[in-house]
């Protein structure tokens, strides 16, 4: 793995999310209530909305355009909705958010 930094983790308030500009498109950057952060891809698979500008409940993401519900560990979505979205391995180390380069590459997220 080829990890990157994408800032400090206060950089992101608890059940809030911020976005990272990758060659492979936005990346949303999520911190629950218990200081977990998750990576996943912004956009709803339904109407394209805007995931880190959606409510962080638990482990979980709702949908700021139609309140779909996804998971943050597995991408995907909750109840009786199938959709998936990307999800992208990132860690804490001494308060740094780092995100795995190598699952940014093309070929990773045709996957």
């Amino acid at each position: 793995m080829s990890w990157i930094d994408i800032g400090h983790i206060d950089d992101i308030p608890l059940r809030g999310a911020r976005t990272v500009k990758t060659h492979s498109g936005c990346i949303a950057v999520f911190r629950t209530s218990d200081a977990e952060v998750f990576a996943t891809g912004n956009a709803c698979p339904h109407k394209g909305g805007p995931l880190s500008e959606g409510i962080v409940h638990g482990t979980r993401v709702t949908c700021p355009l139609h309140n779909m519900v996804f998971d943050l560990a597995t991408g995907q979505a909750q109840g009786a909705d199938t959709a998936t979205i990307a999800t992208y391995p990132v860690r804490i180390e001494e308060g740094r958010l780092l995100l795995d380069a190598a699952a940014l590459s093309p070929s990773q997220a045709a996957a």
